[in-house]
């Protein structure tokens, strides 16, 4: 399983409108700059997570994108959903159905398949641990394990 890296960047860059001053947004350009990709790419980025209603955008010369919610209330797995889509990491086929008891008609295939309950189950356990870190959580930490001075100039950038 892989998530793109478009679900990082994503991160990356909600981390650094958290401390813009709520009348004010971050244009793309200068986040994409910042980061060292294309306007083109992140825009894309965002515009999914506008639709998924975690950033809003300010339209004008001086316009981009603010936080649409409080920090505490944006975690990892509303970012990766927004940015990765609804799909399931596992998609079971039911090959068992295709088994040669199944196909001879000696045994009746059972409603269910263990191996798809099993992935079922961890994929579960992944989101609830995705849903407990929060935009919050993460600036926390970055300020706990990052040098103050990189936080400051990355503060300073987007001031």
């Amino acid at each position: 399983m892989q998530y793109s890296v478009g679900v990082e960047y994503a991160l990356h860059c909600l981390v650094y409108l958290i401390d813009v001053p709520s009348k004010e947004s971050v244009g793309i350009k200068d986040l994409a700059e910042f980061q060292g990709l294309s306007e083109t790419f992140l825009s894309k980025v965002f515009g999914k997570l506008s639709k998924a209603g975690i950033v809003s955008s300010v339209p004008g010369v001086k316009g981009g994108y603010k936080l649409a919610k409080s920090p505490e209330d944006v975690s990892f797995w509303d970012v990766v959903e927004a940015v990765e889509g609804h799909k399931p990491i596992f998609q079971c086929k039911n090959i068992k159905d295709n088994g040669y008891l199944y196909r001879e008609g000696c045994c009746s295939a059972p409603s269910f398949c263990t191996i798809n309950l099993v992935m079922l189950s961890a994929e579960e356990k992944m989101r609830d641990d995705l849903r407990s870190k929060t935009l919050s959580w993460l600036n926390e930490e970055l300020n706990r394990v990052l040098p103050k001075q990189i936080r400051e100039e990355t503060r300073k950038y987007f001031s």
